[in-house]
């Protein structure tokens, strides 16, 4: 049992659990404060490209219009500097920060770290692939692999017995703020999209782009995350009503997280219309179909393309859809692991 010797760090850690940041916290006023944060950081966030499908070599069988945001073209190769652009605004300058995370969130993270003059440490999956363990490395932020189910375990090892700071990858006020600006650069390009079709891993980024979406107005908006079947922690949650965890497993080792957010699960089931799922092998198809496109993303990126040229989006014939692609950070090495 933990004593009076307790860091800040954790003490915001257990009120998390305990309830006290709720979807209430999240307002349009916040989200916006959080919009300008990010596009003045010094981590140089971009406003990424928004291109037609129309005008790419991707295949599309359905009667619809389809825009593709490409965040495998952001900052450090995925949304994650987002949230962590706003996270690190929000901390003090210098300190020592622990996370965890499969690969882009702890890049994101090292290179915040790396900018401001922070020791950092990331607590990695033994799953995820070890060229990103040497990247992250490479910013001077230590890693440590360990299994899946122990990745909190040493996450509250780091805060109590070495008083590091806990930064959550996912379920965090302030880095889910971050994400909204994504949904806010959505708006500036189609003003009320009838669909959105966003990757869903703890829920993050989800939570954050249909809460700036749908706080800005757009009411009739149809959301959906989408999440791999061996990895569907949120898909899960909705059916039990409660935020769940399992021994997840997935291609898509940045859509795997052991647990779904709380703050995320809150804001999903106001905000999201459902949860679909694509499997391992639809999700591979997608980033060969991309790459033949010139489009270099990961698995976790291409999720929402998988989820919407395998026809589980309904109702799509003459909508406009937005089509997040989140990340980009897949190696030579990885790719031959695909078909052609």
């Amino acid at each position: 049992m933990l004593r009076g010797g307790e860091n800040k760090s954790l003490r915001k850690l257990k009120a998390q659990i305990m309830g006290e940041v709720t979807a209430d916290a999240v307002t349009l006023d916040l989200l916006r404060e959080a919009r300008e944060t990010v596009r003045s950081s010094p981590l140089g966030v971009i406003n990424t490209p928004m291109i037609p499908w129309c005008q790419t070599t991707l295949p599309l069988y359905v009667n619809c219009t389809i825009h593709i945001k490409l965040e495998n073209m952001q900052t450090t190769g995925s949304f994650k500097i987002r949230g962590v652009a706003n996270q690190f605004a929000r901390r003090p300058k210098g300190g020592h920060f622990v996370t965890m995370s499969a690969g882009n969130y702890g890049k994101s993270f090292a290179y915040a770290s790396k900018h401001y003059g922070s020791k950092g440490k990331v607590v990695m999956p033994e799953t995820a692939p070890m060229s990103r363990s040497i990247l992250i490395q490479s910013f001077g932020v230590e890693v440590e692999r360990v299994p899946t189910t122990s990745l909190m375990n040493v996450v509250n090892r780091c805060v109590q017995e070495e008083n590091m700071t806990f930064l959550h990858s996912y379920d965090d006020l302030d880095l889910i703020a971050g994400h909204a600006s994504l949904g806010f650069e959505v708006l500036e390009v189609n003003r009320e999209p009838d669909v959105v079709v966003v990757c869903c891993g703890g829920g993050g980024l989800l939570a954050g782009v249909a809460a700036g979406i749908k706080l800005s107005g757009c009411s009739k908006t149809r959301i959906y995350g989408v999440e791999p079947g061996g990895a569907c922690t949120m898909y899960k949650s909705f059916i039990e009503k409660k935020p769940v965890g399992m021994d997840t497993k997935s291609i898509a080792s940045g859509l795997a997280p052991p647990f779904a957010g709380r703050l995320p699960y809150e804001l999903c089931q106001r905000y999201v219309e459902a949860i679909v799922l694509v499997n391992d092998d639809e999700i591979k198809a997608a980033v060969s179909s991309l790459y033949r496109a010139g489009l270099v993303v990961e698995p976790s990126g291409s999720a929402a393309f998988a989820a919407i040229v395998n026809n589980k989006i309904p109702d799509l014939e003459g909508k406009s859809v937005v089509c997040i692609l989140s990340g980009g950070n897949i190696g030579k090495d990885e790719l031959t692991n695909f078909p052609d």
